[in-house]
C-alpha cells in the first residue's frame, strides 16, 4: 500500500493489477531499507499508538504497544485530580513523539500538558502529532534537560526514559541499535540514572497529592520503587505488559 501509494480499498480492486515500472522501483527501495535492517515502521515515516498516528523523526523512540500500558495507568490519578480540582497539570518527561502527552490529551479535554524533551526535533515532531491529534491549544512542546526549567505545583509527572543498562546496548537488535536514538535507549551503568534524576525533581515539584508515573525495564520494579521511596514517593499501583512483565508504576507522595 505504502510503496504504491493506495490505499485498502485500492488495494483489493487494484490488487490484479501488473504494477507499473515506478510502483516497482519505489517497492524495491523500500524492500532494500528493510534489508538493510531499517525498521518498517521507520520506512513508512509513523506507526499507530493508543487512538491516533504519530510521526516520527530520527531523534523520536519509535513507539511500542508495552508503553500503551503507562497510558492506561495514568488514567486513575489523572481522574482524581481533575475530580478534586476540576483541572490537572500534566508533565511528560522525555515527550519523544508525543505519544503519552497527546493520547492522554485526547481522553480529558481540560487537562494542560507540558511536554520536555532534550532534542529540539523530537519536540518538533511532538507538536506536529500534537496538532495532527487536534490537542496542540494545550499541548505545550518545550526543549529542556529533565524538570529542570519548571516550578511548582505538578499535579501529574510521567515518563518513559532511558533504562537500558549501557553494556546492554551493544547486545540490542540492529533495528533498535541503528535506529531508534541512543539518548532515548542508554540508562546509564546500571539503566537506573533517569529514575533518580526524576524521583529528586518529582518530590520537589510535585503538588502534596501529586503522582508519577513511569515506565520501565524488565526486572528493574524494586530498585525503581527504593529510589523513588527514599524520595518520600509511595508505590500506590503497577501494571504489567501484554507478556506478564512489570512495565509501569505508579508513585505518590506519602502523607
Amino acid at each position: 500500500m505504502f510503496a504504491f501509494n493506495l490505499d485498502p480499498a485500492g488495494l483489493i480492486l487494484q490488487g490484479r493489477d501488473l504494477a507499473s515500472v515506478e510502483q516497482a522501483a519505489n517497492l524495491d527501495r523500500l524492500a532494500a531499507r528493510r534489508l538493510a535492517g531499517e525498521p518498517v515502521f521507520r520506512i513508512l515515516g509513523k506507526r499507530a499508538f493508543y487512538a491516533h498516528d504519530f510521526a516520527l523523526s530520527a531523534e523520536t523512540l519509535e513507539p511500542r504497544p508495552d508503553t500503551e500500558v503507562l497510558v492506561e495507568l495514568c488514567r486513575k490519578p489523572i481522574e482524581a485530580v481533575l475530580a478534586a480540582r476540576g483541572a490537572c497539570r500534566l508533565v511528560d518527561v522525555g515527550t519523544g513523539s508525543g505519544i503519552i502527552a497527546v493520547s492522554l490529551l485526547a481522553l480529558y479535554p481540560v487537562v494542560e500538558a507540558v511536554a520536555l524533551d532534550l532534542s529540539y526535533e523530537a519536540v518538533r515532531t511532538a507538536r506536529y502529532n500534537a496538532r495532527a491529534a487536534s490537542v496542540s491549544d494545550r499541548f505545550h512542546g518545550l526543549v529542556g534537560d529533565y524538570l529542570a526549567a519548571l516550578a511548582a505545583p505538578i499535579d501529574v509527572i510521567v515518563s518513559n526514559p532511558p533504562y537500558i543498562p549501557t553494556a546492554e546496548i551493544a547486545g540490542l537488535s540492529r533495528e533498535v541499535r541503528e535506529h531508534d536514538p541512543m539518548r532515548a535507549l542508554d540508562g546509564g551503568a546500571d539503566g537506573l540514572d533517569a529514575y533518580r534524576t526524576l524521583a529528586a525533581q518529582a518530590a520537589e515539584l510535585l503538588a502534596p497529592d501529586g503522582h508519577a508515573l513511569m515506565e520501565i525495564g524488565q526486572g528493574q520494579a524494586s530498585d525503581v520503587c527504593n529510589i523513588f521511596g527514599q524520595r518520600g514517593l509511595d508505590l500506590a499501583a503497577s501494571a504489567d505488559d501484554l507478556s506478564g512483565t512489570v512495565r509501569a508504576l505508579w508513585f505518590r507522595r506519602a502523607p
